[in-house]
């Protein structure tokens, strides 16, 4: 079984071990907590866990599988999420979440103690960025030290779930590096970024292990939960990038993912650390015992969902609204930076419709600016990975955004190249549920790699394959650079819009 926490929803998979048929999926859907300040995303991890019991059971259901015929399962979990334990193992508050940009702050302190970006990125191959962790373990000591006080152990959301199941802590190297505690060359905490933010904070981090490694089986407790025995295996799991390349069959050098869900990211597989030295990239472990250079922006179907919800569209006549407005809506331009961004880094962005005019006033242009400035974003950091030598031919996408017709041949033409679907579109549930089966397989003694599964099971869908069209890479390059300019040129605005945001007079104000 797969299973995938996401910051919406979590699904579950149950695939057969032997053809890698998906035979039942469920899915359960929460939301944010409500009402915090701007930039805070929250969610409490027991949220994650009632959502796991459910989707697991309905799952079974669905595939008719008896307790007994469950072998494995492999847990995919949202990245950076922090989620604070006290010594009895208990949840000290919500976990704040990757989309979290309110400790921009907390980032600066800690690159300043290590040094500078330079020297941060020496110490671990990433800067520190407001969406990983380690900020977020400064902002609890600095805000809340009551609750700081309490803390024993730090885990990761996949973490939370693998500790609820089998009651080990323990971390895994590709979720971890995305802490920015991990050197990803060593695959070792740095002892400067940890001393960064507390010098007792190594005690509160777990063991960690391999991506081939088994957390565990399930504890009675959890067995119970969940109807099943507790003989299943929990297999080290992964950050839901991690366990999207295994399930996109991104396994082997020269593959490249793109992920269009809530946020979007674009990564690939490397046999060497791909480090960018002004911090762009991300330098990930992958969850396979390689490494997952990534790129990762905040907002995908985040902006293309609110304009459709706006205009009261379904997701039809939404696709079918973006094909009327001709490439590049007339001048029409979004940049997505809802609520931050992460790359560009610009934490304190807000989302700007630019070229807004009477002919561009309309349900079609609001549309297909957004769909196109969504990819636009993405394209931003697909062109620095291409600088550090890691240039794409054939896209594989996966997430809600590839199920669009129109958005594929969007991203063929502003990505300028092949774009490819998956047979099976829940790439990190299906990931986790691949990964899962390569753990089982070593512990019964088989000598089998990753890749060897993942070419036997994961498939594109060839129907949906699409290139691009030149005239349309030409435009979007000419709306590629505006875009560019215009984040730019609002980096100082951004920030004073978001004091003025914050000011308390401002909520007081009445009209």
């Amino acid at each position: 079984m797969g299973i995938d926490s996401g910051t919406q929803s979590t699904k579950a998979l149950v695939v057969d071990a032997w053809n890698g048929r998906v035979l039942g999926a469920a899915s359960r859907a929460y939301d944010l907590i409500p009402k915090l300040p701007p930039g805070a995303k929250e969610q409490h991890p027991h949220t994650w866990r009632d959502a796991t019991i459910r989707a697991i059971q309905e799952a079974l259901k669905a595939a008719k599988a008896a307790a007994a015929e469950v072998m494995a399962i492999g847990v995919s979990g949202q990245q950076h999420g922090f989620v604070p334990l006290d010594k009895r193992g208990e949840v000290i508050r919500p976990a704040k979440l990757w989309c979290d940009t309110s400790t921009a702050a907390e980032c600066d302190e800690i690159m300043a103690r290590l040094g500078g970006l330079e020297a941060t990125i020496r110490a671990t191959g990433n800067a520190v960025l407001p969406g990983f962790t380690a900020s977020k373990i400064l902002w609890l000591k600095e805000r809340e030290p009551k609750n700081y006080a309490r803390l024993a152990t730090v885990l990761l959301p996949h973490d939370y779930l693998n500790f609820w199941l089998t009651g080990q802590k323990v971390m895994e190297y590709g979720d971890a590096s995305g802490t920015a505690l991990l050197d990803v060359k060593t695959r070792q905490w740095s002892e400067e970024a940890l001393r960064a933010i507390d010098a007792g904070l190594r005690d509160k981090l777990p063991p960690l292990i391999s991506s081939d490694r088994p957390v565990g089986s399930l504890q009675p407790a959890a067995a119970k939960a969940l109807g099943l025995t507790g003989e299943v295996l929990v297999s080290a799991g992964g950050g839901d990038n991690m366990m999207g390349a295994v399930g996109t069959g991104n396994t082997r050098h020269g593959v490249i993912t793109a992920s269009f869900g809530t946020s979007g990211t674009i990564y690939a597989c490397s046999e060497k650390p791909v480090i960018d030295p002004v911090g762009e990239i991300a330098a990930f472990c992958d969850s396979t015992n390689r490494w997952l250079p990534l790129l990762c922006t905040m907002n995908v179907t985040a902006a293309t969902e609110m304009v459709r919800h706006d205009f009261g569209m379904d997701l039809k006549t939404f696709d079918a609204s973006v094909a009327r407005a001709r490439p590049g809506a007339d001048g029409l331009i979004l940049l997505p930076y809802l609520e931050g961004e992460r790359t560009p880094n610009v934490p304190d962005g807000a989302g700007v419709f630019f070229g807004v005019t009477p002919k561009t006033f309309t349900a079609e242009h609001f549309a297909r600016a957004a769909m196109e400035g969504a990819t636009l974003g993405m394209n931003y950091g697909l062109r620095r990975l291409a600088e550090l030598g890691v240039k794409p031919k054939q896209i594989r996408a996966t997430g809600g955004g590839a199920k669009s017709k129109v958005w594929r041949q969007i991203m063929a033409d502003i990505f300028n190249a092949e774009v490819v679907t998956l047979k099976v579109s829940e790439g990190a549930a299906y990931g986790a549920a691949l990964q899962a089966l390569w753990c089982w397989r070593l512990q019964q003694g088989e000598k089998v790699s990753i890749h060897q599964i993942t070419d036997n099971f994961v498939q594109l869908n060839r129907a949906e394959t699409t290139h691009p069209k030149p005239q349309n890479v030409a435009l979007y390059r000419e709306l590629q650079a505006l875009q560019d300019e215009l984040s730019r040129s609002l980096r100082a605005v951004f920030t004073r819009h978001r004091c003025f945001v914050l000011n308390p007079r401002f909520g007081e104000q009445k009209s």
